[in-house]
């Protein structure tokens, strides 16, 4: 059953405009700005490698390494000299990423970020790409910007259980403030949230 703003454009692609739901912009979106605050050097770099090790030095990551399949003996290894090899370097940093998004979630603090205390944030919408709709059929559609206040909450637990259903209806309350335009934006080339 499609729900939310999805089904506004009925046909989507019909006349082949390029786009996304913005549902799942949304949640790419969220995943970006989860992601901006990580560690910065490269987990190729003895640097990179060594904070996210630092980081991933509990229980849970440890618990997360052995999961991406790196071992404590492996760890001790690389702490006694050897170098891990491009598929290790990989599964650390997919472990880091994992755990940093766990402890976002569990901790609050991305639901906070983007409630940012009731004000809300501001999110830049781009519309489809229509270059190759025949001119007949193409609509005019604008950039626009929607400030989003009291939907971070559930934005961020929907993102995080990968809920898209309810990811789309929280997309149909964001652009139902673009007045009667509004159906032009379930679908979008892309977002930005000022966060």
């Amino acid at each position: 059953m499609t729900t939310g703003a999805s089904d506004l454009w009925g046909e989507f692609g019909k006349y082949h405009a390029q786009g996304q739901k913005g549902a799942e912009a949304l949640g790419a979106e969220i995943e970006r700005i989860a992601r901006k605050g990580g560690i910065s050097s490269p987990v190729t770099s003895s640097r990179g490698l060594r904070a996210r090790l630092r980081y991933l030095d509990s229980e849970a990551g440890r618990r997360a390494l052995a999961e991406h399949g790196v071992s404590e003996r492996l760890r001790r290894a690389w702490e006694g000299g050897r170098t891990p090899s491009r598929a290790k370097l990989a599964a650390v940093d997919a472990a880091y990423w994992d755990r940093r998004r766990a402890n976002l979630i569990r901790s609050g603090a991305l639901k906070r970020l983007l409630d940012n205390e009731g004000r809300g944030r501001r999110i830049e919408i781009h519309p489809v790409d229509q270059s190759t709709v025949p001119e007949k059929r193409k609509r005019v559609v604008e950039q626009r910007t929607v400030t989003a206040r009291y939907i971070w909450n559930d934005a961020v637990s929907a993102w995080a259980s990968g809920d898209l259903d309810t990811l789309d209806e929280i997309w149909d309350d964001v652009i139902s403030d673009l007045d009667s335009d509004y159906a032009a934006y379930a679908y979008v080339g892309s977002i930005g949230i000022s966060a």
